[in-house]
This record gives structure tokens, C-alpha cells and sequence, in this order.
């Protein structure tokens, strides 16, 4: 499974240069980390507050990079490996120590003036996906106008995913579904939760370096269990919550391949479950799932899909526990752009990937949540995540 290849990092650098021309600017400054990673192919290793990094795109020059000395060996394993799209690079140094190097993290807006210099970008407006993070820049250079906010092109640029990004969520989605058969395999009764995330994780780790030694694999499972599962981001004090016979689970199998996140949430039983009630939630959850999935066609309206899973979680009675909107987009972060559903009216794009998780929360009995990651299609949705969603497969017999 390869990185995401040159060609689609080319192409991002096109649309970059037509942006820049278009808008009459000089060049685009990007150090947000997802945004860094889209456009260089580098995951960064520093966070930029800490130690300020910068990926420069002139109009009429090539890109460049202003680093930190800490990136050092990661930058040179990442050009070994063909990783690093944009390969020029000067580092500045993190104290006075170094005397080899003329400029100290203290001077770091001395030295990108001086590479957008030699760029030959000396006046004129620029871009930045963080206008506030370059504003000293102006009294380095003293001819830059402006400082436009490029963040909206940017989150323009990642919805729409290439067909290289699919075919690796496409992997990254199978890796998920393995998990969850082991997660069935693993849980037991009085075992705590963490300890069963920790033991699945452990599983997919060395599932994932089997499968795709020489890539960036990153895993995360968690989840809640009883009565707990009503808040769907946790209790806030769950450190010893335990897994009991007849508990409704929640999990949540997220895998980051070479860049890319999927999730794959589901619900199950430990042993039958308790009550009618129990039952009847998992069954609305699942159908509101289901329905939402359906939605997912090129030319919805983004709201669509919320509706229809509120519709039918509401025609099983179930209305007043929804507590969140049904899903999100997916794609280099965990939590995506468009950043909203219920609200937002523009049509679905082909290719563009979300979260499809309508959710039913009963306090004092549990949360019931299907979670899958799905392609909007031309006429038809593409679901990543196949596991299993029906009961009779989602309890466990102990």
C-alpha cells in the first residue's frame, strides 16, 4: 500500500499556483499540520506554536520549507523514502549553542523573509492557511500588503478526496473490520474496558505492521460500556468501568493509514441483552444508519442525510435521544470538513468521505451507535466499513 503518490501532490501545486494567480497574490504560506501534510506530504513532527515551521508557495518560484532543526533526521528519511513532495528545505536552530548556522529559532522570521526574498517575493499580498501566525512577517518584509486568510481554498482542496486517498481508506477501512472481529473475540464479562481497548488495539498494531510494514500505520479503539455509553464521548471518571453480562458496548476502531483516518464504530452485547428496551434502541440506531447510508449520492443536499436518520430514529419512538448530528467528514483529520450536517444545504460531491453515525442515548441504560465510513457516489454511496450491524452478530455468547 503505497503514500499518497507525486501525481496527486502535483496537482494539488497546480490548483495552488491557479489560486495564487487568480487572487492576485504573491504567494501561500501554510503551517497548519493537516493542511502541511496535504500539500508537502509530511507529517509534522513539531507543533508549530512551539517551534514555528512554514510550507511556502510562490507564484513564480518553486516551494520551499522553513523547519526546525528537530525535524532534521525525519525530513532526511522522509526524502529516502520519496515521501517529502516538497524537498527544499533550510532549518533554523533551537538555541545559541550552534554557531554553524546563522539563523536561532529567535530569528526564524528573518530567515522565510529571506527565502520568500530570494524567491523573489519581496511585496505585494500574501496567503496563509494562519494569517495571525505570519503577522510579524510585515516588519521583515517591509513591501508585504496583506496577509489574506487561505484557509477556506485549503479546506476547499481536502473534501474531495483522489482516487489514490480512496484506495487507501479503502485499506484502512479492511484493517478496521479485522478489528472488530477481534474485538468480539476478546471481550468477556468483568474484564475492564480499558484493558480490552488496550488488548484490541495491541492486536491491530501487529496486524496493521504485517500488512503495511513500510507505511504509517496509527490506531486508536475506545470505548464505553453500560450505562456509561449514554454520553458519547465518555463520563469524564470511567478509569475502572468494567464490561458486565447483558451490557450494551460502544466502541469505536478509528485506523490513520499514511495519512488518511477511517472509524468503525459499532454496538454490541456482552451475553443478551438485558431488556426490550435495550433492543428495541439498537434496532433504531441500526435502521437510522441504514437510512442515512442511502443518502450518500452526489447532488443530496449534506442536511439530507441527518434528516433521514432523525426520521427514523423519531418513527421508533426514540426522538428525544438523539443528542448529536449524524455524521462528519473524513479524510486527513478524524473529524473532517464540512464541519456541520444538520445544518448545511449544499449538495454532496462525489467523493467525498464522512462518518455515518446517528445515534439513541438513554440515560441509565446505554448508547446505541452504528458508525460507518462511506464514499459519496455518483449514484450510489460507497461503504468503507463492512462489518456486521445485525444483532444476533453483535452479541457475544459468554
Amino acid at each position: 500500500m503505497p503514500f499518497v503518490p507525486p501525481d496527486v501532490f502535483a496537482d494539488r501545486y497546480r490548483r495552488i499556483r491557479e489560486y495564487l494567480t487568480g487572487s492576485d497574490l504573491q504567494a501561500l504560506l501554510v503551517s497548519d499540520p493537516d493542511h502541511f501534510y496535504m500539500v508537502t506530504g509530511f507529517h509534522l513532527d513539531v507543533a508549530p506554536w512551539e517551534r514555528p515551521i512554514a510550507a511556502v508557495f510562490p507564484v513564480n518560484a518553486a516551494p520551499f520549507l522553513v523547519m526546525n532543526e528537530l525535524s532534521t533526521h525525519h525530513l532526511m528519511m522522509a526524502l529516502e523514502r520519496r515521501t517529502l513532495h516538497v524537498p527544499d528545505y533550510t532549518l533554523y536552530v533551537e538555541h545559541p549553542r550552534s554557531t554553524h548556522r546563522t539563523y536561532t529559532r529567535d530569528r526564524w522570521l528573518d530567515l522565510l523573509a529571506a527565502r520568500l526574498s530570494a524567491a523573489g517575493v519581496r511585496t505585494g499580498p500574501l496567503a496563509a492557511d494562519r494569517p495571525a501566525a505570519f503577522h510579524g512577517l510585515r516588519g521583515h518584509l517591509a513591501g508585504i500588503t496583506e496577509l489574506a486568510d487561505a484557509s477556506r481554498f485549503l479546506i476547499e482542496m481536502r473534501q474531495r478526496k483522489y482516487p489514490a486517498e480512496l484506495e487507501i481508506m479503502r485499506a484502512a477501512a479492511a484493517l478496521t473490520d479485522w478489528g472488530q472481529d477481534r474485538y468480539m473475540e476478546a471481550v468477556r464479562p468483568g474484564m475492564l474496558v480499558c484493558e480490552l481497548d488496550l488488548d484490541v488495539s495491541r492486536r491491530i498494531v501487529i496486524e496493521g505492521a504485517a500488512r503495511f510494514p513500510k507505511d504509517r500505520v496509527e490506531v486508536r479503539v475506545w470505548s464505553l460500556a453500560g450505562a456509561a455509553s449514554a454520553s458519547p464521548h465518555g463520563t469524564g471518571a470511567d478509569a475502572a468501568l468494567r464490561v458486565e453480562r447483558g451490557d450494551g458496548i460502544v466502541n469505536i476502531i478509528i485506523v490513520r493509514l499514511n495519512g488518511l483516518v477511517v472509524e468503525n464504530e459499532r454496538t454490541l452485547f456482552a451475553g443478551p441483552p438485558r431488556t426490550d428496551l435495550q433492543r428495541r434502541a439498537y434496532e433504531a440506531a441500526t435502521a437510522a444508519n441504514l437510512a442515512a447510508l442511502e443518502k450518500f449520492v452526489a447532488g443530496t443536499p449534506v442536511a439530507d442525510v441527518d434528516a433521514a436518520a432523525q426520521r427514523v430514529i423519531e418513527q421508533h419512538g426514540f426522538g428525544e435521544h438523539i443528542m448529536h448530528r449524524t455524521g462528519h467528514g473524513m479524510g486527513i483529520a478524524g473529524h473532517e470538513f464540512p464541519e456541520d450536517m444538520a445544518f448545511n444545504y449544499r449538495p454532496l460531491q462525489e467523493g467525498e468521505v464522512y462518518s455515518c453515525e446517528p445515534g439513541v442515548y438513554i440515560y441509565g441504560v446505554g448508547g446505541f451507535r452504528q458508525d460507518d465510513t462511506v464514499v459519496v457516489g455518483k449514484t450510489a454511496p460507497e461503504v468503507l466499513t463492512k462489518r456486521s450491524k445485525a444483532l444476533r452478530d453483535q452479541t457475544v455468547q459468554v
